[in-house]
């Protein structure tokens, strides 16, 4: 009973030593570091959000967070989205001044 005892805190010894190891040689692979409790780096303006409102956006990892990876390209998609957006909106005004300008004229 003792020799099982002890293999168990052996190998509960020696998995929690390769955790330490693993999370000290590739961490939690985070471009930011942590930010001061009860701070969040998440904001949006109220009007006009752009591509690169998307693109600045960081939220605050907690233990049970999220994949910053997958975060990243989808705040990546939605910018792009914004922007192409942002584009045809513009096109389409200036087709539509354009269009007003030729009735007024004829």
């Amino acid at each position: 009973m003792l020799t099982l005892l002890l293999y168990v805190l052996i190998v509960g010894l020696v998995a929690a030593m390769l955790f330490l190891v693993a999370s000290a040689v590739f961490g939690r692979s985070e471009e930011l570091g942590p930010l001061p409790e009860g701070t969040t780096a998440t904001v949006l303006p109220a009007d006009g959000v752009t591509g690169a409102d998307v693109r600045a956006l960081r939220f605050q990892q907690v233990v049970r967070g999220y994949k910053a990876g997958e975060v990243d390209w989808a705040l990546g998609r939605l910018a792009e989205r914004i922007d192409e957006l942002e584009l045809e909106l513009a096109q389409a005004r200036q087709w539509q001044a354009q269009v007003t300008a030729g009735q007024e004229r004829a």
